[in-house]
């Protein structure tokens, strides 16, 4: 990647950054570019450079954050560790993550609500990808013994929703830190998979 496109990407994640903590405050449907523009002291033809629309701008937003996601677990599972360490790795990555990029995550917990087409297929293709490294962990450790034999995809489903619902009731102000609570909800969460 060229400088000028290194440049470009960090323009990119930028103005997304802005628009979250926008639609964090106003709703998706209430903000507008020009919100984001103005909050970036930019003028709304630059953003427009950038993103051809709102929608553009969401859809762009969501595949960031589930490339990411999927760059963090798939740099985890390169690692050489015990396969239970690997998963608990996963586990506080993906909350720590998800507490981070809260607006975003909220925003794409229902993607047929903002996407359809080709855009729709994007996002769940990414979110499948994503399940099926979890659900490569989770056979790893059946295989190797150290989990329980259960059934992958209702044991991924549960997990996946447990972490991802946090974004609902999680608060600063609460007595952990992220990583804390992170560590706390993984633990709960290997008890599923282990004797």
């Amino acid at each position: 990647m060229s400088l000028r496109e290194k440049k470009a990407e960090k323009k990119k994640k930028e103005i997304i950054q802005s628009a979250l903590s926008i639609i964090a405050e106003k709703g998706y449907h209430a903000t507008t570019m020009e919100d984001v523009a103005a909050k970036l002291l930019m003028t709304k033809g630059s953003v427009y450079y950038y993103f051809k629309d709102k929608q553009d701008l969401l859809f762009k937003s969501q595949k960031m954050l589930l490339e990411q996601s999927i760059q963090n677990i798939e740099e985890i599972m390169s690692k050489e560790l015990p396969i239970i360490e690997k998963l608990q790795k996963v586990m506080v990555v993906h909350i720590e993550f998800l507490i981070t990029e809260r607006t975003g995550f909220a925003m794409g917990a229902r993607p047929d609500q903002f996407f359809a087409g080709d855009q729709l297929q994007e996002i769940i293709s990414l979110r499948q990808k994503y399940s099926h490294c979890i659900d490569k962990l989770i056979a790893q450790g059946i295989e190797s013994g150290y989990f329980n034999k259960v059934d992958t995809k209702i044991v991924r489903n549960i997990i996946l929703g447990a972490m991802n619902y946090v974004i609902e009731w999680y608060s600063s102000d609460g007595s952990k830190d992220k990583n804390e609570l992170a560590k706390s909800i993984s633990d709960y969460l290997l008890r599923i998979l282990i004797n």
